[in-house]
């Protein structure tokens, strides 16, 4: 006889890992879009199962938004717009035509970073099962909001570097260039 209780897996007291909510996922057997969230950047990777362990198909960051000229923080609601676009668009590229969000062990919030990017790859083009009224709105996606706070802001060395003022120019310069890819 053994022992009559049980240990949770390490990945599960550490929070990681919902293994439930994993289980659902993975029973679909359709591509999930991975979308984790960090202080300064925003990823996310295209899934899929096999059962030697996930195999990433395409990943994408907002890292990769400084190389193609995005001079703001990578840590906005724009910039995890941009990223879901981009990776938006080497799905399409792949014949990638249909995701499921996996949002891990983040809490959901309607208008978050998680939701621009999830509005990025279906403008794109790839369908992702998602509410409409999850996402943001079209002026805080293009940095709107930014721009305001930065002339409204007392305290100009949070704005220092960079003068966020042609930031929704520089959005859109940037969309283009992610869709003509």
């Amino acid at each position: 006889m053994g022992p009559k209780y049980r240990i949770p897996f390490k990945r599960r007291l550490k929070g990681k890992t919902d293994y439930k909510k994993r289980l659902g996922l993975l029973k679909s057997g359709e591509l999930r879009l991975v979308v984790r969230k960090s202080l300064k950047h925003t990823k996310l990777q295209i899934i899929k199962y096999e059962k030697g362990g996930d195999k990433t198909l395409i990943s994408a960051s907002t890292q990769d938004l400084v190389k193609m000229g995005w001079k703001y923080s990578t840590s906005n609601t724009p910039s995890a717009y941009l990223a879901g676009l981009l990776i938006g668009v080497k799905s399409k590229k792949q014949k990638i035509k249909r995701v499921i969000l996996d949002i891990g062990p983040q809490i959901s919030v309607k208008g978050s970073k998680i939701y621009a990017a999830v509005k990025g790859v279906i403008d794109a083009g790839v369908d992702v099962p998602c509410s409409e009224g999850m996402f943001p709105p079209e002026s805080r996606i293009k940095g709107e909001n930014i721009v305001k706070y930065s002339k409204e802001c007392k305290n100009k060395v949070q704005f220092s570097k960079i003068n966020p003022e042609n930031m929704v120019k520089d959005f859109e310069k940037i969309k283009e260039k992610i869709l003509k890819g």
